[in-house]
C-alpha cells in the first residue's frame, strides 16, 4: 500500500461509510476534497471536525481537475452527476468504495462478512476480540463500535476485516460490493430477500450470495450459518479445495434477563441476547479460530462486547421496563429482533414500533414479505411518512394496505409521528418493553425523550 500523499476527491462524501473512508485517508496524510447534495449527522459533524465538510452542498464540475490522483464515487450520486461526467471526460481513475478498499488491501488477508442480517454485529465482535488482544488489523464496518474512533482503517496491517454489503458498488458499477473484495475467508450469515429496487426477484437476490460463495479461492474458507436454510444451500455446496465450515446457535441459557454462553463447565455472561446474536457469536468465533484466536481467548473477550451502534441499543430502563432501538428494517431482521426481546423478557409485554423507510419496505409488491414478522409483539406498531414515499417516487399507500400485508389484526399504523408518540404515551409501562426499529429516524424522533415514558 503506497504511503505517497495523493489528491483524492469523494463524490457523495456524506455517506455513512464514504465519510469514514475520507477521514481515514485524511489522517494518513492525503489531500481530501468532497461534495454531496445533502449531508446529515453524524457524517456532517465528523467531516467538519476533520476539516473535510464541503463549504456548500451541491455538485460542481469545477472541483474536478487533472491534478486529482483518484475519484471515489458513492452510490448516492447519479449517472448524470456533473462531477462524474467531468472525471470521465478527463480520464481520471474512478473507484467505487469497495474497489478502493481492495486496491489498498491487495497484499493483506481479506476477511469478508456477508449476509442479509447479522454482518455488522459479527464484524464488530471480530474487531472487538482482536482489539482486546492487541492484534494489528485493518477494517471497514458499517456501524460505530465502542473503542474504535473510526469505521475504516487502512494501514500496513497484515489482515483486514470487511463488512461485505450485497448492495451495488456505484452508479457505474452494478456489481455487489462484496464481490469486489476478493475474500480469502468469507462468511454468509443468512440470506433473506431485500433491496427490491435492485434485485427485482428473490432468485436474483439469492444468486449474488451464490456468486460470493463461488468466488472463494482454492485453499480459502467459506463459513455459513446452518440455522439459515438458504445460507446452508449455498454454503454447503461442496466447492473444490474450499474449506466449508458451518456454525449454529451457540449453546446458552437465560437467567434474570442475562444470557450465558455454555462453554464446557463454564457459564459465560454476555451483554448480547437473542438467537440471531447467539448465531452471530458462533460465526465470529469460527472466523477468529482461523486467524489465531483460541476458544478460551474468545470467551474471555466476548464478555465485554456491548454490541454495535443501533443494534438492540438500550435507550432507557427501570425496574420493570426497558426501551431499545435497533437498525432492524428488513423482514427477517424485524422478526428476529422482536423474538429476541420477547425471549429475553418473557414476563413482559412487548410494544414494537417499526418504521417503513427503505425503498423495499414501502414497495407494495415487497410488503407482503412482512407477513407474520411482528407476531411476537403484544402491541405491534408501524409508522411511515408520506413525505418519504414521495421522495422515493413511490405510490401512496394506505394504512389498510399495510395492515393487510402484515397480517396482524391488532396492528396500529401511524403516518404522523406525534400521533404515534401520543399512542405510546397512553400505554401503561409497567412490565412492558418498547422496541423502536428503523434504518431511518422516525421522521426526526428525539430518542432521549422516550425515556419520559418510564417516569
Amino acid at each position: 500500500m503506497s504511503n505517497k500523499s495523493q489528491n483524492i476527491h469523494f463524490i457523495a462524501i456524506g455517506g455513512s461509510i464514504m465519510h469514514n473512508l475520507a477521514i481515514a485517508l485524511h489522517k494518513k496524510g492525503h489531500h481530501i476534497t468532497g461534495s454531496d447534495d445533502e449531508i446529515f449527522d453524524p457524517s456532517k459533524t465528523r467531516l467538519s471536525v476533520n476539516g473535510l465538510l464541503p463549504t456548500e452542498e451541491g455538485w460542481d464540475a469545477n472541483r474536478i481537475t487533472k491534478d486529482l490522483d483518484a475519484v471515489i464515487l458513492g452510490m448516492h450520486a447519479r449517472l448524470d452527476n456533473p462531477e462524474l461526467l467531468k472525471a470521465q471526460e478527463l480520464g481520471l481513475k474512478i473507484y467505487s468504495f469497495p474497489e478502493y478498499i481492495y486496491n489498498q488491501s491487495e497484499d493483506k488477508q481479506r476477511i469478508v462478512i456477508a449476509g442479509s442480517h447479522g454482518k455488522t454485529t459479527i464484524t464488530s465482535i471480530i474487531m472487538h476480540v482482536l482489539r482486546y488482544f492487541n492484534r494489528t488489523f485493518d477494517y471497514a464496518v458499517g456501524a460505530r463500535i465502542e473503542g474504535f474512533e473510526d469505521m475504516v482503517q487502512l494501514s500496513d496491517a497484515p489482515i483486514i476485516i470487511i463488512e461485505g454489503d450485497e448492495y451495488l458498488s456505484s452508479p457505474i458499477d452494478r456489481t455487489p460490493k462484496f464481490l469486489k473484495y476478493h475474500h480469502h475467508i468469507g462468511m454468509i450469515s443468512g440470506v433473506s430477500w431485500d433491496h427490491i429496487n435492485v434485485f427485482a426477484t428473490e432468485e436474483d437476490y439469492v444468486k449474488q450470495f451464490d456468486l460470493f460463495a463461488d468466488a472463494s479461492p482454492k485453499s480459502g474458507t467459506l463459513i455459513y450459518c446452518e440455522n439459515d436454510s438458504m445460507g446452508t444451500v449455498i454454503g454447503a455446496k461442496g466447492r473444490e479445495d474450499v474449506n466449508e465450515i458451518p456454525y449454529n446457535t451457540h449453546a446458552h441459557f437465560i437467567e434474570n434477563g442475562v444470557t450465558y454462553l455454555i462453554h464446557g463447565n463454564e457459564n459465560v455472561p454476555i451483554k448480547l441476547f437473542g438467537k440471531h446474536n447467539l448465531q452471530n457469536v458462533s460465526g465470529a468465533m469460527e472466523v477468529l479460530k482461523k486467524i489465531g484466536i483460541s476458544a478460551d481467548q474468545f470467551y474471555t473477550a466476548i464478555q465485554s462486547f456491548k454490541g454495535a451502534d443501533k443494534r438492540l441499543e438500550i435507550i432507557a430502563k427501570n425496574e420493570s421496563a426497558s426501551i431499545y432501538k435497533d437498525y432492524a428494517h428488513a423482514p427477517s431482521k424485524v422478526k428476529a429482533t422482536t423474538l429476541a426481546v420477547k425471549e429475553q423478557y418473557p414476563e413482559r409485554d412487548l410494544v414494537a414500533c417499526l418504521e417503513l423507510h427503505t425503498f423495499s419496505s414501502l414497495n407494495k409488491d415487497f410488503m407482503q414479505q412482512y407477513r407474520d414478522t411482528m407476531k411476537y409483539c403484544n402491541v405491534p406498531v408501524v409508522f411511515y411518512s408520506p413525505s418519504t414515499l414521495a421522495k422515493k417516487g413511490l405510490s401512496p399507500i394506505s394504512k389498510e394496505e399495510i395492515k393487510a400485508s402484515f397480517g396482524e389484526n391488532n396492528l396500529n399504523v401511524f403516518d404522523d409521528k406525534e400521533e404515534m408518540l401520543g399512542f405510546l404515551g397512553k400505554q401503561d409501562w409497567k412490565n412492558k418493553n418498547l422496541l423502536m426499529m428503523t434504518s431511518g429516524t422516525f421522521h426526526g424522533l428525539d430518542y432521549n425523550k422516550l425515556s419520559d415514558l418510564l417516569n
